[in-house]
This record gives structure tokens, C-alpha cells and sequence, in this order.
């Protein structure tokens, strides 16, 4: 795995632009914040090498360099999961081909079902903690001390200071947003009513099928990373429906401009 890491990380250092700092992660059905870089190079998946390609509808499967705004970035227009039978370290290898690019800051996005009461479909969650119920941790198996050491410190796994400087952003452009703790599960299914009841009670705000495993291997990595939920659909008590991926997509993208604004406001700061 680590010979694949450095030959992909090779392949990729000359077509981007040097020193670049910072990487994003975009979810299902939040992929058009791409169409803001600019002066970008797109790559798919399937040309870079030991890359995987993702098998979900909205996940277009390239990977993006360019500017947004006036900061040299790389995007990822869809992500892997576990869901698709991939292992974790495939899951997450994009993110351990950053660090050895030098990527300090990986900002994340996902569609989620809202837990918390007080949510609203359309609402946009900065995730400021996290609870890991994927049956598989990234970092189990052999440890390499050049990638991280074996028992990392997860006491902060989303930057406080990210996590400010989002909320300024936020503010200063008349954005509501909440905070909560995100609930990573495998999927592919959506939750019952009985889950749902779980999750609230060990703490979940959101849940999803991604960016746990995405963040446990950047902060093993010690990279800071910033994320937010989209509440796509409710699994609170009484307003639980019937609910589609294709629906979950179309949410997803009528919520995506403020999103847009925030994250780049964020990059802008960095």
C-alpha cells in the first residue's frame, strides 16, 4: 500500500500546482462547488494510477486542481465508501496520496439525515465531533511511523479553529448553520425508526455513510480538517418519510450555494 501511495502522489505532483495546501471532499449531490475553480486541471479517477473509481450515482469521479478564489486547492467530485465493498484502506487512500502531496487542510461535505429535533431539511451542520460506527477502523493493520504514529490522539478530530473561522464566514453572509456530532454508519441502507432512536440517544446530530474514516486517516496524517452535513432528511420521531437517493441529491443541491459560500470564505482565511 505504501509503494502505491508514493507511485499515485508521483504521478499527481505534475499536474498540480506546488505547495498546494489544501484538499476538499465533496458529497452526494455536492459536486457543483467544483464549477466554481477555477484554471483547473480535471483528471478522472480511472487515468490516475491505483486510484479506485467510485459506483455511486452523483459521484462524478474526477479529481480537480485549480483555484478557488485565489487559493491553489484539490477537489475530489466523489468519494468511495464501504458500502461499495471497498476496504478501508482503499476508501481512504485518495486522503493518504494528499499527505504525501503536503496537503495541510482537508475540508469535507456530506449528505445527512438530520437526528436532532430542532433540524430542518436544508439545514447545514458544522460537524464538530464525531462517533465511528463503521465495523472497520482505517488504521487497523500494520502502522507505518512515515504516515502517522499507531495510536493517534483523536481529542480534536475537526479543527476548533477551522470551525471558527467557518461560523465568521457564516455570519457575515446572513447564514444560519448549525453544530452537532456526526454519526458515521456503513450503509448502503438508510436507517429504521429504531436506529434512528439510537443514534439520538448515544448523541448523533446527523448520520451518513462517509467522512469518518476519511477523517481519522487525515488527522493520523496531521492534517486539520473541517466538515459539514447537509440535513437532507429527518429521522426525528413523526417526520420520518420514505426517502431516495435521487431526492436526497436534488436537497443536497438546493442547499449547496451557502455551502459553496462558507467553504470558500473558510479557504480564503486559510
Amino acid at each position: 500500500m505504501l509503494q502505491k501511495i508514493k507511485e499515485t502522489a508521483d504521478f499527481l505532483r505534475n499536474k498540480i500546482v506546488p505547495n498546494t495546501k489544501t484538499a476538499i471532499i465533496l458529497g452526494s449531490g455536492l459536486g457543483n462547488l467544483a464549477e466554481q475553480i477555477t484554471d483547473k486541471t480535471e483528471i478522472p479517477y480511472g487515468e490516475i494510477p491505483n486510484f479506485p473509481v467510485s459506483t455511486v450515482k452523483g459521484h462524478s469521479g474526477k479529481l480537480i486542481a485549480g483555484k478557488l478564489g485565489n487559493t491553489d486547492i484539490l477537489a475530489m467530485r466523489g468519494r468511495f465508501h464501504f458500502y461499495e465493498g471497498y476496504d478501508m484502506k482503499t476508501v481512504t487512500f485518495p486522503v493518504r496520496v494528499f499527505q504525501m502531496l503536503g496537503i495541510e487542510n482537508l475540508i469535507l461535505s456530506n449528505a445527512a439525515g438530520g437526528l436532532n429535533p430542532d433540524f430542518h431539511i436544508g439545514d447545514i451542520m458544522i460537524i464538530r465531533d464525531h462517533i465511528n460506527l463503521f465495523p472497520e477502523n482505517p488504521l487497523r493493520g500494520q502502522n507505518f511511523d512515515e504516515l502517522g504514529e499507531r495510536f493517534p490522539d483523536m481529542s480534536e478530530p475537526y479543527s476548533q479553529k477551522l470551525i471558527e473561522i467557518a461560523k465568521g464566514v457564516a455570519a457575515k453572509n446572513n447564514i444560519a448553520v448549525r453544530e452537532g456530532v456526526f454519526v458515521g454508519t456503513q450503509g448502503p441502507t438508510y436507517e429504521t425508526p429504531a436506529e434512528y432512536r439510537y443514534l439520538r440517544l448515544i448523541g448523533g446530530d446527523s448520520v451518513a455513510m462517509s467522512t469518518v474514516p476519511e477523517v481519522i486517516v487525515a488527522r493520523h496524517a496531521g492534517m486539520r480538517c473541517f466538515a459539514v452535513s447537509i440535513i437532507t432528511d429527518l429521522g426525528v420521531a413523526g417526520k420520518i418519510a420514505e426517502i431516495s437517493h435521487e431526492e436526497v441529491q436534488a436537497i443536497a443541491a438546493a442547499a449547496e450555494p451557502k455551502m459553496t459560500v462558507i467553504i470558500k470564505g473558510l479557504i480564503e482565511e486559510l
